[in-house]
């Protein structure tokens, strides 16, 4: 549950503690915090079991996490069911954009007869008018 909590932050969390509770409560507020969180667990588990029993013996291989949308689609994903890897094993992006490149390139060649030019797929801002005033957008009033 606190996987990631490092030393830093649980040194914080007992400042923290002390100043708030102050030494004396510490102690008994753990422990009241603690026992709440085994309570909870402790009904959690209950539920579960409970209605893993009125679904029946057809869903005893049923986990709650499924239930979470993006382990449900992660599962599905990741199972080859549908194919699903091997198409994602099969696309190469680069390859991809680097083929669309060239055809661009083979077209602008054909159509000026001069060396390639090189495409500048990046985004430039835009400049301002001669009179110092950016252009009037319709749109954005």
């Amino acid at each position: 549950m606190f996987n990631d909590i490092g030393l830093p932050e649980l040194l914080t969390l007992i400042v923290l503690g002390v100043l708030v509770f102050g030494p004396d409560k510490l102690p008994k507020v753990i422990q009241d915090v603690t026992r709440t969180i085994r309570k909870i667990r402790e009904f959690s588990d209950s539920a579960k079991r409970d209605i893993r029993e009125e679904l029946g013996p057809e869903f005893k291989d049923f986990e709650f996490e499924d239930l979470n949308p993006k382990t449900f689609i992660r599962k599905r994903l990741d199972s080859d069911e549908l194919g699903l890897k091997e198409i994602r094993n099969g696309f190469d992006l680069k390859k991809e954009m680097a083929e669309v490149t060239e055809a661009v390139q083979s077209v602008d060649e054909a159509s000026s007869g001069s060396a390639p030019a090189k495409i500048d797929m990046q985004k430039k801002p835009e400049t301002p008018a001669a009179d110092g005033h950016p252009p009037y957008d319709a749109d954005a009033t």
